[in-house]
């Protein structure tokens, strides 16, 4: 695992230009826009676009899709300007190559819901062409944004390769011990500091940022 000197921190779910542009001032390294229209927290490329330029320098913008095809997938990244795909279905490893030989500036982070039954060999195909790994919370039928932590001790037998940014049900009551138990390379919030899906608290994620920034800092 790529040692980090801090713990990064994306903000996701953000469908607010107001909400992202606190996350920004309260340290935030990446904001995350789901495109999947199932989720509470949808938003469109095109109204993504609208916040992302909105965004200052040296803010990475993460576009959220769940087994789309790979033309729409291209589209989005153009339409929104993204830095990073983040994939939460069953994408191969084949269609995350083809994404990068599409879009060879793009950053493509996979997102695996980790649970009792995860293997190392889930990740092995994905370690050439996936810049990170997002560990969430597997919840029978839910493809992530569930607000369910999982046992982070599973992290360590996974053994993998690639950085790894942990999500499920980080709050403020829980953060730090779960970097302290995982040692990821960033930590991804969403539920934990919102009022309602797509929404956050302002108040919520000054907090969160300051423990963050107060326990990892050098």
């Amino acid at each position: 695992m790529m040692p980090s000197a801090r713990t990064r921190i994306k903000v996701c779910g953000i469908t607010l230009a107001e909400d992202g542009l606190a996350a920004v001032a309260c340290g935030a390294d990446a904001l995350g826009f789901i495109l999947y229209a199932r989720s509470p927290r949808y938003i469109s490329a095109e109204h993504a676009s609208i916040i992302c330029r909105q965004l200052p320098p040296f803010v990475d913008r993460v576009g959220v899709l769940v087994n789309e095809d790979i033309e729409t997938a291209v589209e989005s990244v153009n339409i929104a300007g993204f830095s990073y795909l983040q994939l939460h279905g069953s994408e191969s490893a084949g269609y995350c190559r083809e994404l990068k030989k599409r879009l060879p500036h793009l950053k493509i982070i996979k997102a695996f819901r980790v649970g009792e039954e995860s293997r190392p060999e889930e990740f092995t195909p994905y370690e050439q062409c996936a810049d990170g790994f997002l560990l969430d919370t597997y919840v029978k039928g839910a493809k992530g944004g569930t607000g369910e932590q999982f046992d982070w001790s599973i992290t360590a037998s996974l053994n993998l390769s690639r950085p790894v940014i942990l999500a499920g049900g980080l709050k403020s009551e829980n953060i730090i011990r779960a970097i302290s138990a995982v040692h990821p390379y960033a930590v991804d919030i969403n539920s934990g500091v919102e009022i309602e899906p797509g929404k956050k608290d302002h108040g919520m994620l000054r907090r969160i940022m300051l423990q963050i920034r107060e326990a990892t800092s050098l």
